[in-house]
C-alpha cells in the first residue's frame, strides 16, 4: 500500500485546523491508517521599522511578527481516499504539498 505525506503551512492557525479536521474525517470514513497531525516548529518572521519616515524626532520603533504554523500528516492511502482529499477546498492562505512515498 502506498503512503502519502501531507505538509501544511499557514499563518492562520484556525484555517489550518479546519483543513486538518476535514482530512482526518476523510481518513476515518475511508478507514485508512494515519499518523498526525504532527506539529512542526513554528517559524517566526520578525520585522522592525522606524515610526517616523524622515528620521527626525523621537526614535520610536514598530515591531511586527508573523508566525508560520506547520503540520505533517502521514497516510496509508488508496486511490479513493486520495481523490477525496484532493477535492477538499484549500484557502489561498494555506500552503499544501502532497508527496507519494513507496
Amino acid at each position: 500500500m502506498q503512503k502519502a505525506r501531507i505538509n501544511l503551512a499557514s499563518n492562520n492557525i484556525d484555517e489550518l485546523n479546519q483543513i486538518i479536521e476535514s482530512i482526518m474525517d476523510i481518513a476515518k470514513k475511508t478507514k485508512v491508517k494515519f499518523n498526525g497531525p504532527i506539529p512542526l516548529p513554528t517559524k517566526r518572521v520578525k520585522l522592525t521599522t522606524r515610526k517616523s519616515p524622515d528620521g527626525e524626532g523621537k526614535a520610536s520603533w514598530e515591531r511586527y511578527e508573523m508566525r508560520v504554523h506547520k503540520r505533517l500528516i502521514d497516510l496509508n492511502i488508496d486511490e479513493r481516499a486520495l481523490r477525496l482529499i484532493m477535492r477538499v477546498p484549500i484557502p489561498d492562505t494555506i500552503n499544501i504539498s502532497i508527496e507519494i512515498l513507496e
